[in-house]
């Protein structure tokens, strides 16, 4: 398998310029990061930047975009009449932490909330997106409705109520206030209690 340097050295550069970016946009905000600062972050010429991307607009775009892939990456599980619904469900949730839990995913998002608090019409299209691509869930639990398993209830609301449960312990403390992810065993403790408390309320059979 290739590894990273094998990459296109083209390839390379655009990535390089990515995490400038993020770093960037981290440290001084969208408004006062800077093109020439990217560009000597990323170790490019500023036109090599330019060349990619031809705005600071279309550079913070790619960043949202690698933050929309990754959250649609971690909801690929459909759902499966054969297996326990507390296992599926499990699984779903597991990859979720997962993603929340990870550092650089964790500064795309703060990136994007830093950037939502100057322009309400890019948060407005930036929560779109991203409950577009949360959407893998919500589709689990409309097909168990189907299956018969699932008691009847809107599925997008049953899956905001679960990811509720998830987040405030495994995502906005550490967004908003700096603490560390959760250790090993928090982490399998919470993913049981949040599966638990929703089979518990929304389960029409053995899970």
């Amino acid at each position: 398998m290739s590894s990273e340097d094998d990459r296109p050295l083209t390839e390379r550069k655009r990535e390089a310029i990515v995490q400038a970016a993020l770093a960037q946009f981290r440290e001084h905000g969208f408004q006062r990061a800077s093109m020439d600062a990217i560009a000597a972050a990323a170790e490019v010429s500023k036109r090599t930047v330019y060349n990619h991307f031809p705005s600071k607009d279309e550079l913070f775009a790619e960043i949202l975009l690698q933050l929309f892939q990754r959250s649609a990456a971690m909801g690929e599980l459909a759902y499966d009449p054969g297996r326990p619904l507390r296992e599926q469900l499990r699984q779903l949730l597991a990859r979720k932490l997962g993603l929340l839990s990870d550092t650089s995913f964790l500064d795309l998002v703060r990136v994007a909330v830093a950037e939502m608090m100057h322009s309400p019409d890019r948060a407005r299209h930036m929560v779109e997106r991203l409950g577009e691509k949360e959407s893998g869930l919500s589709g689990w639990i409309a097909s168990a409705q189907q299956d018969g398993r699932l008691e009847p209830v809107d599925p997008q609301y049953a899956s905001q109520l679960l990811q509720g449960l998830l987040k405030s312990l495994a995502f906005w403390p550490q967004l908003t206030m700096g603490q560390e992810p959760l250790g090993s065993a928090a982490a399998e403790r919470l993913l049981d209690d949040c599966v638990d408390m929703f089979l518990g309320r929304f389960s029409r059979k053995e899970a």
